[in-house]
């Protein structure tokens, strides 16, 4: 009677894990569907080409304007800021924790790195508007401290919890042999780390930076407040600049529903899914590289 009790709690578990499994897919396949439903429907009034490559976006001019280039270009220029100051932080934070800490702080460390994913990104963003961008128009002489360069910073920060768990959890799944190999061939601790345990782990840190791009490019609220929200081509990034998400969250409240300006809002949320879900896909797939 024991075991078949035992056998029913078991199977009952595996029955709910799998349609857990199956509930997540079918509402990732629902959203995407729904944004389809009323995203494509702009495509009937705008060419792709032209939604895509133009660089004006001027929704309520008339006629209406649905040029996505400068909102495209803000994105990259934020999200490629943020890694360039992000990932080596990271590495280097990962490394300290994993390698070269001493056991009694390590865990600590690591627990506050974990702590800052927990602070609200409005709250971030606040304190950017007060102290970061300021500083940023003291130095550069600026007019406005809100430009691409603030929200850089500010979502490097916002990655670094990412970036550094998956990294540091990459290093410590090293063989502890490859370890002890290097130092018995006569190479030193820091040798060791750049020349063996690094390219071991390159698979997790590849998959820590996709994560932490997908982690950046899909931040709202902060980059809305401290990027300038101005939905012109960047040349600089010392400019203001506008994000995909910014504009969603910006213009979602004023657009009529059924407009050609709901749309296109609804098609900008398909660019990003695609673009969540290519990263999310190569981030698995250096995962799974790594593993093997």
């Amino acid at each position: 009677m024991k075991k078949k009790y035992v056998s029913g709690v078991e199977f009952f578990i595996e029955k709910a894990i799998f349609a857990s499994g199956a509930a997540t897919i079918l509402f990732v396949v629902l959203i995407f569907v729904f944004l389809l439903k009323e995203g494509l429907s702009l495509f009937s009034e705008v060419s792709l080409t032209s939604f895509l490559f133009s660089k004006n976006w001027y929704p309520i001019s008339d006629p209406p304007q649905f040029g996505i280039l400068p909102l495209i270009m803000g994105s990259i220029l934020v999200t490629f800021g943020a890694i360039v100051i992000s990932v080596p932080l990271g590495v280097a934070a990962a490394v300290y924790i994993s390698e070269v800490a001493p056991k009694s702080i390590r865990t600590f460390l690591k627990s506050g790195i974990e702590l800052l994913a927990a602070i609200p990104s409005i709250v971030l963003g606040f304190i950017g508007i007060i102290f970061l961008a300021p500083a940023i128009r003291n130095i550069f002489n600026l007019s406005s401290g809100l430009t691409a360069l603030a929200g850089s910073i500010m979502l490097a920060f916002m990655a670094l919890p990412t970036i550094v768990s998956i990294i540091e959890d990459a290093i410590v799944s090293v063989p502890r042999s490859y370890k002890e190999g290097s130092l018995a061939l006569g190479a030193t601790h820091w040798q060791t780390i750049y020349k063996v345990i690094l390219p071991a782990a390159s698979s997790g840190i590849l998959a820590a930076i996709m994560l932490g791009i997908g982690r950046v490019i899909g931040e709202t609220m902060a980059v809305l407040m401290i990027t300038g929200n101005a939905a012109i081509m960047p040349t600089s990034i010392l400019q203001p600049v506008r994000t995909l998400t910014a504009t969603i969250a910006a213009e979602m409240g004023e657009a009529v529903a059924g407009s050609s300006h709901y749309y296109a809002l609804f098609a900008i949320g398909i660019i990003l899914f695609i673009i969540s879900f290519v990263i999310n896909l190569l981030a698995d797939m250096f995962l799974h590289r790594g593993k093997k």
